[in-house]
């Protein structure tokens, strides 16, 4: 028969072992969480800048860009064409997060590139025509008030200093009006869907693309 002592020994040991790797699983976690500050700072700063500089890009290609001297049917196919290539982008860019180490952080770089790229195609649009057809608005717009009017309308403040008159004009807008409820509405969706599966093809918890503190 077994030595009833020896017995309680042996468990106070198991216990006390147990005891230790609890511990050291802990200790291991907390470091786990202290240990990726560093490069999710290092890339959030990273995705921020990224995503200025592709804003500044867009809007300087949008400022130096020849677009005089465009007829209304030659205006119509460069819309259909930079929707087409907006799609495109935003497609590739749903790839991307699912392949990225930062799911959530690329989801706001192709946000922001995604938005800016769609503001500007409606400004340069309402721009060229105004150029190609005078009187299409309330006033003669520049650049920048076609990229004014263009923020006016996606964030439905409306001021209505600028206002489309001729049909041509009022049928562009409405459709900005459409593509901006989708770009906020269903591409958000996407964008989400695909930082969730980014997240389940490494295992990983939706938190750990953000610094977040350590537990204790």
């Amino acid at each position: 028969m077994n030595d009833p002592a020896v017995a309680r020994t042996e468990s106070a040991r198991l216990r006390q072992k147990q005891d230790q790797d609890q511990d050291q699983d802990q200790e291991q976690e907390r470091e786990r969480r202290r240990r990726p500050h560093g490069p999710r700072r290092r890339a959030s700063a990273a995705v921020l800048v990224r995503a200025a500089l592709i804003a500044a890009g867009l809007v300087t290609v949008y400022y130096v860009l020849p677009l005089d001297g465009r007829s209304t049917t030659g205006t119509s196919a460069l819309l259909a064409c930079g929707l087409l290539l907006v799609f495109v982008i935003f497609w590739w860019e749903v790839r991307a997060i699912v392949n990225s180490p930062y799911p959530r952080l690329k989801a706001v770089e192709a946000l922001a590139a995604t938005l800016v790229l769609f503001l500007l195609l409606f400004a340069g649009t309402y721009y060229l025509l105004e150029h190609s057809t005078p009187g299409s608005f309330s006033e003669p717009l520049t650049r920048t008030d076609s990229l004014y009017f263009t923020l006016t309308t996606f964030t439905t403040v409306g001021y209505g200093d600028v206002t489309p008159r001729t049909q041509t004009g009022r049928v562009l807008t409405m459709v900005q009006m459409v593509g901006g409820l989708l770009l906020v509405g269903v591409a958000a969706r996407i964008l989400a869907g695909a930082v969730q599966a980014g997240l389940r093809r490494r295992g990983r918890e939706p938190s750990d693309d953000f610094t977040s503190r350590p537990e204790d």
